[in-house]
C-alpha cells in the first residue's frame, strides 16, 4: 500500500472496547481510517512488534489472570492470527518489549520484571525470570515498587526498567535466561520515573516522570549500564495547578525532538534536542484532542504525529514539521474505545 501504514491500538476492555484495533493511515491524504477489531483479548494496553515485523505481543489479562499474548501479523493488511498466552496470577503487566527470542514485562499493580523466551515460530515460553523490586518513596502513589517500563537499551545489552514508586531505574543483563541486576540511578524523591527513550545516538536517554511532570535528560554509559543525571525540565506551563500525570515520551528517529504526553494538561509537549550535549529546550504545547493522552506516535514517515486519548476514546492525526518540531492538528480523528497504546508497522 503505498505510502498508507498500518497502525495498531492497545486498549483497555472495561467499557465497551473489544481488544486490539488496526487502523490506517493515508499519508498522502493526511488521513485516519479504516478502524476495525484486530485481535479480541482482554485490556492489551502495550502492544510491542518484532524486529522483523512478524509478529505483535501484547499486554493480556482474563479475569484474575495476566501476562502476554502472542499473535502472528499475517499480512500486508496486519490481520493477527493469536499463536498463545502465558497468564499467571494477579494483575496484569503494564508494559513490555521483544527483542530477538525474548520478552521482557513490567508490571505496575506486583512491582515486577518477568521475563519470557519466544519461540522460532513467535509463541511464548513460560516464565523464565521474575524479579521483585522493593522500597516506596514520599508520595501518595508511591506506597509500593510501581514497575512502569522494562525494554532493551539500543545496544542490546541490558534492559533498562523504570519504577514509578521507588524512583529508580534499574538496569538488569539477562544471564542464562534470567535477570541479573547490572545497576541502580535514584533520581529525585517523588518525581515517578514512568517511561524512558533513547537518543539515536545511543549515549543519550530521556526519562519522563509522571509524578513530577518532568523529563530527566540523563547520560547512558554503554559498558557500565549505567545512567547519570544531566538535566531536569518541565513538560508543564509554570502557571498550571491542576493535576497532571505525564504519560508516554517519543524521540523524532533524526535525534533533534523529543515529545511528551500530558494527562490533565491534555497536550503534547515539544522539546528541541542540543545536538552537542542532548540537553532539552521547550519547543511548545499542543492541546492532544482529546481527554488524558496515554500514548501518541510517529508514523513512519514521521510526518505526522497520532495521539491516543483515553478518556474520549479517540485517535487524533497531527502534522508534524520536520524542522520545527511543531505539531498542527488536522481534521481527522476515529474512535478507539478506550485507548492507551499505538504502534505501527
Amino acid at each position: 500500500m503505498a505510502n498508507k501504514f498500518i497502525g495498531y491500538a492497545g486498549t483497555y476492555t472495561r467499557e465497551s472496547s473489544e481488544g486490539i484495533y488496526r487502523f490506517v493511515l493515508d499519508a498522502d491524504a493526511g488521513k485516519l481510517e479504516s478502524v476495525e477489531v484486530a485481535a479480541k483479548v482482554g485490556s492489551p494496553t502495550y502492544l510491542a512488534i518484532s524486529d522483523d515485523q512478524r509478529f505483535l505481543y501484547s499486554v493480556d489479562q482474563q479475569d484474575q489472570l495476566g501476562g502476554v499474548a502472542a499473535f502472528e501479523i499475517k499480512n500486508e493488511s496486519g490481520e493477527l492470527r493469536f499463536l498463545n498466552e502465558q497468564l499467571t496470577d494477579g494483575a496484569p503487566p503494564c508494559h513490555l518489549d521483544v527483542q530477538d527470542q525474548t520478552i521482557v514485562t513490567g508490571n505496575y499493580h506486583k512491582g515486577t520484571i518477568d521475563l519470557f523466551k519466544v519461540q522460532e515460530q513467535g509463541s511464548v515460553e513460560p516464565v523464565s525470570s521474575v524479579v521483585q523490586h522493593e522500597g516506596t518513596g514520599p508520595h501518595d502513589r508511591q506506597e509500593k515498587p510501581h514497575v512502569h517500563y522494562t525494554a532493551y537499551t539500543p545496544d542490546g545489552k541490558f534492559i533498562a526498567v523504570a519504577d514509578l514508586g521507588t524512583d529508580e531505574v534499574v538496569t538488569y543483563k539477562v544471564e542464562n535466561d534470567q535477570l541479573v541486576k547490572v545497576n541502580t540511578l535514584t533520581v529525585k524523591a517523588g518525581s515517578g520515573p514512568r517511561h524512558l527513550t533513547f537518543h539515536p545516538n545511543g549515549k543519550i536517554a530521556y526519562l519522563l516522570n509522571e509524578l513530577s511532570s518532568e523529563v530527566l535528560v540523563l547520560n547512558y554509559d554503554s559498558v557500565q549500564g549505567s545512567f547519570t543525571e544531566k538535566q531536569y525540565i518541565s513538560a508543564l506551563p509554570e502557571d498550571f495547578s491542576i493535576t497532571n500525570d505525564a504519560s508516554a515520551i517519543h524521540i523524532s528517529s533524526d535525534g533533534r525532538f523529543v515529545y511528551t504526553g500530558n494527562r490533565g494538561h491534555n497536550s503534547i509537549a515539544v522539546f528541541s534536542v542540543d545536538q552537542d550535549n542532548g540537553e532539552l529546550t521547550f519547543v511548545e504545547h499542543t492541546p492532544s484532542g482529546g481527554e488524558w493522552p496515554r500514548d501518541f506516535v510517529l508514523d513512519p514517515s514521521e510526518k505526522y504525529l497520532i495521539a491516543s486519548n483515553q478518556h474520549t476514546g479517540n485517535l487524533v492525526l497531527f502534522a508534524r514539521d520536520q524542522e520545527t518540531g511543531k505539531l498542527t492538528k488536522l481534521g481527522s480523528e476515529v474512535e478507539v474505545p478506550e485507548v492507551v497504546c499505538v504502534k505501527f508497522l
